[in-house]
């Protein structure tokens, strides 16, 4: 199975914002990442986007780095959205994602896209849930248990 590892854990107050990276947290299962205001009961508890999608911006040209996407995990070396909807993410030890959705239409125009003229969020970042909990951390390793079959029942 596919394997790599996480970059940043990333959090914010609230949704739409750009995330710090705090380099650790906790996975609580049916809400996100712990004192995330991204967090909740839905299909989105949690965000991923990988360092090779915040690469491409910055060989457009911008100052970006993890977090800026208001991606809750970065992770490398895993191709993210090319799972299919199911897939399952072990984080370090315990805390187990399945992936709910792939991309994400953005009604608003973030700084990014002003900035670029595009952002990668909207075609290469994944949202997932929270299966099983845990604590997770920057160098965890990041690994695809279980290769979905491009259905899933998202939490609603």
């Amino acid at each position: 199975m596919q394997q790599g590892k996480l970059i940043a854990v990333c959090t914010s107050p609230g949704k739409g914002q750009r995330k710090k990276d705090v380099g650790q947290g906790v996975l609580v299962p049916g809400f996100g990442v712990e004192g995330d205001g991204h967090g909740g009961d839905w299909h989105r508890q949690v965000s991923l986007l990988a360092m090779e999608s915040i690469d491409k911006m910055r060989a457009a040209g911008l100052d970006v780095g993890p977090g800026d996407f208001a991606e809750n995990l970065t992770t490398e070396g895993l191709d993210l959205c090319a799972l299919p909807l199911g897939s399952l993410l072990q984080v370090g030890e315990t805390a187990v994602l399945e992936i709910t959705q792939i991309g994400k239409i953005c009604h608003e125009r973030c700084a990014i896209y002003y900035q670029a003229g595009d952002c990668v969020m909207p075609k290469e970042g994944i949202f997932a849930v929270v299966r099983e909990g845990g604590e997770i951390a920057r160098q965890d390793r990041v690994k695809v248990i279980k290769i979905g079959d491009g259905t899933t029942e998202a939490v609603s």
